[in-house]
């Protein structure tokens, strides 16, 4: 039987999309009119998340997107540089492990994404040395297919990454594995914009605007699921093998707004 392409499932957002807040946080409005995600000011060491996403309790293999499918909204951050990440697309959510990402499974697996990200500057966030890592930008990722339960032994490695040279053997292997492409978004953020993610078999387009930004044949296969956040978190991978991960301090509230938003398939 040939996959089910585009988002299946019940197409009005209203029902189809699923909040998620952490203590303080809030998702407000209605999401294919006007939402705004927020999250509160607050000191490090504790995860603050706002999201919305269609695939709670789902398993990896059931989520509801396949090419082709066109995401279309309107977007507003509160700040040009949020401490931590924001955006919207749809991604494989690859690294649940029961950390409360709404994702039944929980063994790890190698990314698969199609999305605009905002990162800020304390991330590093690319297997590739000639792409952006951080800042305002899209990104794909593409990664062979392993089954996770060869990924899960992984996990008891995790201490050798703090050898500087171990880690950056890993991050050259990584780049070999998952095919990326992603470039630098040059708009202001904090003004509202049209943004358009168009996902093909063959291709992915991002506009803004009206305007194609990026096109590049480094497609997920799918399945992925929406998601729409605003966080507090930070990771790092760089070159040199420095490896760092955790959240950030909000000394203000931080606030992504949506509107407008729409799949076609």
């Amino acid at each position: 039987m040939a996959a089910e392409e585009g988002c299946h499932g019940n197409m009005n957002l209203e029902d189809r999309l699923t909040s998620m807040a952490s203590p303080g946080a809030m998702v407000s409005g209605v999401p294919a009119d006007h939402a705004d995600l927020a999250i509160p000011p607050g000191p490090a060491g504790n995860y603050r998340l706002a999201q919305l996403y269609d695939y709670r309790g789902m398993p990896r293999q059931d989520f509801p997107c396949r090419p082709p499918v066109r995401l279309q909204l309107q977007a507003r951050a509160g700040a040009a540089d949020i401490p931590g990440t924001w955006g919207f697309g749809f991604w494989n959510a690859p690294f649940s492990l029961g950390l409360g990402f709404g994702v039944r499974q929980v063994l790890p697996a190698l990314p698969d994404s199609a999305w605009f990200f905002f990162a800020s500057t304390h991330n590093y966030l690319s297997f590739r040395n000639d792409l952006p890592a951080n800042g305002f930008m899209v990104q794909t990722f593409r990664s062979r297919r392993i089954p996770a339960w060869l990924l899960a032994p992984s996990v008891v490695g995790l201490p050798l990454l703090v050898w500087r040279p171990f880690a950056r053997w890993v991050r050259h292997m990584a780049s070999k594995v998952i095919d990326e492409s992603g470039a630098a978004v040059e708009v202001d953020p904090t003004a509202w914009h049209d943004y358009a993610i168009d996902w093909q078999a063959d291709r992915v387009d991002f506009m803004v605007d009206g305007r194609r930004v990026h096109r590049t044949e480094v497609s997920p296969g799918g399945p992925l699921g929406l998601v729409l956040w605003i966080d507090n978190q930070y990771a790092v991978f760089t070159p040199e093998g420095r490896i760092g991960y955790g959240t950030l301090t909000h000394n203000q509230e931080a606030r992504l707004s949506i509107r407008g938003l729409q799949l076609e398939t």
